[in-house]
């Protein structure tokens, strides 16, 4: 049996996109990732350049402990400082809760003097800035492009079809929508009923968390799901290949001289994100044939994202695509 979402009319007009990944959602997924050793093609480069920290406390599936649940801090820095003030008792209930949720798993030793000893909860906050610091923030960039290439497509399939379409397109393989209801395919293999209750649901793109959901039913000020970002409205999820690309540097092909034309479009790309091909050569002042052309050398040298919805053409500049035409001027 699934995990299941239970929407009222209330709920679907309060559903809502957020803005990109949530940097301390995604360096949970991450750290979880660290320990599986799956997805070898999607994360295998990754994870062997990455830390090894925060394991007794986020483990590959299930439950970690509330207090590092900060989904809603602004940036990192914000989540760190909270953890670091977090007060004792509910360090203790938080700590109790977690290793009843993980039926019968003992709390790591280290952890009984947390709620008492500040030089160690100050040191669990730094272990979480310094993963953040190793795991995340060299891809965030790139994560950040990718996740405006999604919410091109997500937003083109809600004109289309609207939110009946869009939460079809969130996951095929492990979120189905069955209206009124949303059911998940948990990787702990977690069951029951969720009720919004007139909450509505922010739906959360996530690169790391790139096959399975996660879902908090007590966020405030309301619930959240993740979802895979995605580069068509075919694929389940944004390919392996382009996981693995995303999660390294920037290819050598770069320093290839772009020329007049394809400079032009490039920066028409990166001012107008999500635009199709047809708006694309419009608003560059060349032909159809050529705006495709262009975007696809753009494309092949990682300098622009294209996503495919029905048989339109989004294109989206990626971080590398903004970044050299920052450095031009």
């Amino acid at each position: 049996m699934p995990l299941r979402i239970h929407f009222t009319a209330a709920d679907l007009a309060r559903t809502r996109l957020a803005e990109g990944p949530r940097p301390v959602l995604e360096l949970d997924i991450a750290v979880r990732l660290l320990q599986d050793g799956a997805h070898a093609a999607r994360f295998g480069a990754w994870r062997r350049q990455s830390l090894r920290r925060l394991f007794d406390l986020i483990p590959p599936t299930g439950w970690s402990v509330g207090f590092l649940d900060h989904a809603g801090a602004a940036g990192i820095e914000e989540a760190v400082e909270q953890v670091r003030a977090t007060p004792a008792a509910r360090i203790r209930r938080d700590m109790q809760a977690w290793a009843e949720r993980g039926q019968g798993r003992a709390a790591p030793a280290w952890t009984r003097s947390l709620g008492s000893d500040r030089r160690l909860l100050g040191e669990l906050a730094d272990a979480m800035a310094h993963a953040h610091r190793e795991v995340v923030a060299p891809y965030q960039e790139h994560m950040d492009a990718l996740s405006r290439a999604d919410r091109a497509l997500r937003a083109r399939q809600v004109a289309h079809g609207g939110l009946d379409m869009l939460l079809s397109g969130l996951n095929p393989r492990c979120i189905r929508w069955d209206a009124p209801v949303l059911e998940l395919t948990m990787a702990s293999g977690l069951e029951g009923d969720i009720h919004l209750a007139g909450r509505g649901l922010l739906l959360i793109p996530s690169v790391f968390g790139a096959v399975f959901p996660a879902v908090d039913e007590s966020a405030e000020p309301q619930p959240w799901l993740t979802y895979p970002v995605g580069v068509r409205d075919t694929d389940l999820f944004l390919p392996s290949v382009e996981t693995a690309r995303v999660l390294s540097t920037v290819p050598d092909s770069l320093t290839a001289l772009l020329g007049h034309t394809r400079a032009v479009v490039l920066w028409t790309i990166a001012e107008h994100p999500g635009c199709t091909t047809g708006e694309l050569a419009r608003r560059a002042g060349i032909s159809p044939a050529s705006a495709s052309q262009h975007a696809t050398v753009l494309r092949t040298a990682g300098l622009s994202h294209t996503v495919r919805h029905r048989n339109t053409a989004l294109h989206t500049a990626t971080y590398a695509g903004t970044h050299l035409l920052g450095t031009a001027g």
